[in-house]
């Protein structure tokens, strides 16, 4: 039996620290067997890669777990979203599957074929979409267990121009987006991110990009689990679609190192 590595690192924080950093596309790794069943060539993957990564998310959350006066845990998944998106429901409740970019994705971020008419995704999603979200429930339970609470911080960027695929792409796309959940995003933690993030730019709220992360175990039930998804705009800290992070990095990096000692 081939044992399968996990696709995702749990890095330690402080125990004293409720806050889970989680990082869930940053990465642009697909396993072999994976890209097999990808129908694109080499240089247009290479292309989706740029469009559809977080690229230097990363990054920013480990300066951001330096800069924090008590550092928080990180949880980052270490292959691409081209593989599952840990993000997505695993089924119909997931409205993204309008566009064939479920639990795995079967187009493109500009509506091309992905994978072949009729692909099974089950096999990728036994493999590594259950994995790491029972890792991700571990993770929370774990904070829970300690410090009787838990703030998820979802760390994401997004493009400064819409995508063919974006669901709600016509609305603002503020340099800092907040996604927040009516049960899960207390008014003091959304408050602190607004404030915190002020040098980097207007913050918005869920738009382009709306909700929050939450393991399903705690979902709307465990309200000592509270979340916000903090979306970068991408030309803020980086040369789109795909280039290096510039000068833009480290001062976001500095503002969510603040966000998470005030969380």
């Amino acid at each position: 039996m081939t044992v399968v590595p996990p696709s995702f690192d749990l890095l330690p924080g402080d125990p004293a620290s409720p806050v889970i950093l989680h990082v869930p596309h940053s990465a642009r790794e697909i396993p072999a067997d994976v890209r097999s069943g990808i129908v694109l060539d080499d240089a247009a993957l290479e292309r989706e890669l740029d469009h559809i990564t977080d690229a230097h998310t990363a990054s920013i959350a480990d300066a951001a777990a330096r800069a924090a006066g008590v550092t928080p845990w990180r949880f980052v998944n270490r292959l691409s979203r081209l593989v599952v998106d840990p993000e997505r429901f695993p089924d119909e409740r997931e409205e993204m599957l309008a566009v064939g970019m479920g639990a795995v994705y079967t187009r493109t971020t500009h509506k091309d074929a992905l994978r072949p008419d009729g692909f099974d995704a089950a096999p990728l999603v036994e493999r590594y979409f259950h994995p790491y979200a029972r890792a991700m429930t571990e993770a929370v339970a774990g904070r829970l267990a300690v410090t009787g609470r838990c703030v998820i911080v979802d760390v994401h960027s997004y493009p400064s121009a819409p995508l063919p695929y974006e669901l709600h792409g016509d609305g603002p796309r503020p340099e800092v987006c907040l996604g927040t959940d009516p049960f899960h995003t207390p008014p003091a933690l959304l408050a602190a991110a607004r404030e915190a993030f002020a040098p980097c730019g207007e913050t918005g709220l869920d738009s382009p990009f709306a909700g929050t992360y939450v393991p399903l175990e705690f979902y709307g039930k465990r309200a000592e689990v509270s979340a916000l998804m903090v979306e970068i705009r991408r030309d803020t800290y980086m040369t789109e679609p795909g280039g290096p992070a510039d000068e833009g990095l480290p001062r976001l990096a500095s503002a969510l190192g603040t966000l998470i000692d005030a969380a």
